[in-house]
Order: structure tokens, then C-alpha cells, then sequence
């Protein structure tokens, strides 16, 4: 029996073209027609966040990912059609917690002062 090579399969991944955001549920909308929906629960982060932060987003690598500029979190297209939840360590996730209040209340003052 002889074996041939066997041709390698070109996927190419899609890119996001709008996200939504609610209580419980992250989705992205992809180029290709399909939307893709994952627990926040996987971001925790964007669990955490107001609304007001949560649609504070813009896409990034021409659509490969999406950033949250508020929160400092990044999402990949392809994180998501793997099944991938956040990365982030309990550590890690603890300071930005904790350091959240202070965040939130600067920003407010701010917002306060110039009249929003």
C-alpha cells in the first residue's frame, strides 16, 4: 500500500465584526456570517465591568481580536472559536480588583469635573 502526502487543509479564521456585550453572555458577530456567544464567566473581567466599560471596545488586529481599553482586556476571534476562556491568574486578577476602586473613583472625579 502506498501512502500519499496528505494535503494540508488551509483554515482561515474569521474576524469580528461587532460585539455585544450583556449580563452573562459575550458576542461576536464574524465576517462569516456566524455569531459566536460565550459565558462572560470566562472574562472575568468584563463580569466585573460597568456597562458603561463593557462597550467601551474596538476591534484590533484588523478584526483578529477585540480590546477594552477601561478594563485592559483582549479577546481573540480565535480564543473564541477554541472554546478558550481568559488566562488570567487568580493573582493576577486580584490586584486589578483591588486596585479597581481607586480606577473607577479617579474616574469619576474626572468625569465629574469636566461637566459628563
Amino acid at each position: 500500500m502506498s501512502s500519499s502526502p496528505i494535503s494540508p487543509i488551509e483554515l482561515s479564521t474569521p474576524t469580528a465584526e461587532h460585539v455585544d456585550v450583556s449580563d452573562d453572555t459575550l458576542s461576536v458577530e464574524l465576517s462569516d456570517g456566524r455569531t459566536i456567544a460565550v459565558p462572560l464567566a470566562w472574562y472575568p473581567r468584563l463580569l466585573h465591568a460597568t456597562a458603561r466599560e463593557r462597550t467601551n471596545w474596538r476591534l484590533i488586529g484588523r478584526g483578529q481580536g477585540i480590546h477594552w481599553e477601561d478594563l485592559d482586556e483582549d479577546v481573540s476571534v480565535e480564543g473564541l472559536l477554541a472554546g478558550r476562556a481568559s488566562g488570567e491568574s487568580q493573582a493576577s486578577f486580584k490586584r486589578w480588583m483591588e486596585a479597581r476602586p481607586a480606577r473607577t473613583k479617579t474616574r469619576a472625579k474626572a468625569r465629574r469635573r469636566s461637566g459628563l
